[in-house]
């Protein structure tokens, strides 16, 4: 639970310290703005607080690993929800009111976390994990999203070291398979999410698991 509010507070930090003109810069994730990005972080925010405050009497479904979608193809752009939040971050108008947004919505959801027993089951997207194992998965929401934003603003500080280890560790729970020892963890999740690709050295050092990548997660 802590690394979720520590992964999630050093995310929305690097969002309060984005200059106005950050907010139309290009993100790591293909297609979309810093600004979408940020408004996508308040979507995100609101669903941590629904999914915590809806309990469920059956037992788990999914865990922090089985909790993810995983396709070989990338999102194509087709998606109402991803269409949705382009055009409502490009609604604000003035970053300053998106930036206040997200840290409202953003700080409750991490005081919902630190109070959440990691025991209790919750459900969403029809599906019941126990609250540790959905925050768990959203370590590794966090730490993409926060290497996203910073792919091309250097003056940003990345993720905290904690949380891109834990993250690399539930990527290769999720692919079944351990990467190189010395692949450092965010070039791991960053070739393992398909967010760039492989050097021809570490393709090699890869093996049989870069033919399995990028795994692209939902």
């Amino acid at each position: 639970m802590g690394l979720f509010e520590r992964s999630w507070a050093a995310l929305r930090s690097a969002v309060d310290a984005l200059a106005p003109e950050d907010f139309p810069a290009p993100l790591g994730c293909a297609g979309w703005l810093v600004r979408d990005l940020v408004c996508h972080l308040v979507i995100d925010a609101q669903d941590v607080l629904i999914t915590l405050v809806t309990p469920a009497g059956a037992e788990p479904t999914r865990d922090a690993a089985s909790y993810w979608q995983v396709s070989s193809e990338p999102p194509d752009g087709q998606d109402p929800l991803d269409a949705l939040t382009v055009r409502l971050a490009a609604a604000y108008g003035d970053p300053a009111l998106l930036r206040f947004h997200l840290e409202d919505v953003g700080c409750a959801a991490g005081r919902a976390a630190r109070l959440a027993d990691p025991c209790l089951r919750v459900s969403t997207q029809g599906q019941v994990l126990t609250a540790g194992d959905y925050l768990d998965a959203y370590v590794l929401e966090w730490t993409l999203h926060h290497l996203d934003l910073v792919a091309h603003l250097p003056h940003v500080p990345g993720p905290p070291a904690e949380g891109a280890a834990a993250s690399r560790r539930l990527l290769e729970r999720i692919a079944g398979a351990a990467f190189p020892p010395g692949l450092p963890d965010t070039d791991a999740l960053l070739i393992g999410t398909g967010r760039r690709s492989a050097t021809p050295a570490e393709t090699a050092t890869l093996g049989p698991l870069g033919a399995r990548l990028p795994l692209f997660l939902g």
